[in-house]
């Protein structure tokens, strides 16, 4: 039986597993019993990468069938640094788990977006998990705290969403809210009135904000960036969703 590995972004972790993706995604999600239930986003890695930060063998060597014959759901090889070390050649698709365990698989995109005008909310994946609303647009949105950034911090690399704002993209103190599902919309409407071009272009919403949001609210798709690289992983639309991949729909919005 062969080994996978999994780059998983909530935690950020690198794992080992005998557990093909679909299935990967519904052990991660839900446990072994559906006891536990929450989302689960993880790229899929190349298993013949290696790094002397990580030791990739010892942990595939741990992965093993068990006395009965089932296999090793996951081994642990690092929580700590792991985005920075990966290469992003090595780095295959993107599976979105609902905390119900269905998985979805997203095709890395040949580019990226071409930017827009309106203002955007990006929730930061890994390594950190910052709600940001921004006048930039994702790719400059990624060099600012990257490789070219306007303050003090910088990070090596990021993964990060890009969410619905719907009217209030363009008109954040009178657009209708609609059906924005946020719970905190009077204080998303206060951090987008404060941003300035060319003064205040980034404001955080929350820094330390939660990992679980609306599958239907991601808009565009994925980013992941390790240093100078940055790709995109686009969202399927609404009615591909519908048609193609309706079980996983269902599931995403129970």
């Amino acid at each position: 039986m062969s080994v996978h590995l999994y780059f998983s972004l909530i935690p950020e972790a690198l794992i080992a597993s005998m557990l093909p993706p679909e299935r990967f995604g519904q052990y991660y999600a839900t446990g072994h019993k559906f006891k536990s239930k929450g989302q689960a986003l993880f790229f899929e890695v190349d298993p013949s990468f290696r790094h002397e930060y990580f030791d990739i063998d010892g942990a595939f060597e741990r992965c093993a069938e068990k006395p009965d014959g089932t296999p090793k759901n996951s081994v642990y090889i690092s929580m700590y640094r792991v985005m920075e070390h990966l290469s992003m050649e090595a780095i295959g698709q993107l599976y979105l788990t609902t905390a119900m365990g269905a998985t979805l698989g997203l095709k890395r995109g040949e580019g990226l977006p071409k930017p827009d005008q309106e203002r955007h909310m990006f929730q930061d994946l890994a390594p950190i998990n910052s709600l940001v609303v921004s006048l930039l647009e994702p790719e400059k949105y990624y060099v600012d705290v990257t490789t070219q950034p306007s303050k003090f911090f910088r990070f090596p690399g990021m993964c990060f969403v890009e969410l619905e704002l719907g009217p209030l993209a363009r008109d954040p103190e009178n657009g209708q809210e609609g059906d924005l599902p946020y719970s905190f919309l009077l204080h998303l409407r206060e951090a987008l009135l404060e941003l300035r071009p060319g003064s205040k272009q980034n404001k955080l919403v929350h820094r330390v904000h939660s990992l679980q949001f609306p599958y239907r609210m991601v808009k565009g798709g994925f980013f992941l960036g390790i240093g100078e690289q940055l790709v995109h992983y686009p969202m399927l639309s609404h009615d591909e969703l519908r048609k193609d991949h309706s079980n996983w729909w269902r599931s995403a919005n129970l």
